[in-house]
């Protein structure tokens, strides 16, 4: 009888050890599986980035197509190319004045 009940206690302590086992590598596992899910979450939000910027790229590329194309015609209908440089250099003094008013709204409401 005494004998059925150590070997009872040895089988007890074995389960005992393979649930502690099994439980650290459950967590080793739980560990493993939340770092593959931050990398999926990384690599999503690089991949959303990239098409971003892929799709920001080609809608440049055709502004910058157009705009071309609009010059160009301008220069052969107009065939002086100065009136077109004289308007440029308005907007962009234009442009530059808009910053410069930008920039102070931007220092005024942080005071």
């Amino acid at each position: 009888m005494e004998h059925k009940l150590d070997k009872l206690n040895e089988n007890i302590s074995d389960i005992k050890t393979l649930i502690d086992t099994f439980n650290k590598t459950l967590e080793n596992i739980e560990h493993r599986l939340s770092r593959l899910e931050q990398m999926d979450s990384i690599e999503h939000r690089v991949e959303v980035n990239q098409i971003d910027l892929s799709d920001i790229k080609e809608s440049l590329q055709r502004i910058e197509d157009v705009q071309g194309n609009v010059v160009k015609h301008l220069e052969e209908n107009l065939g002086n190319g100065e009136e077109i440089k004289h308007i440029n250099r308005r907007l962009d003094s234009h442009l530059i004045k808009l910053a410069k008013a930008e920039e102070e709204i931007i220092i005024l409401r942080n005071r």
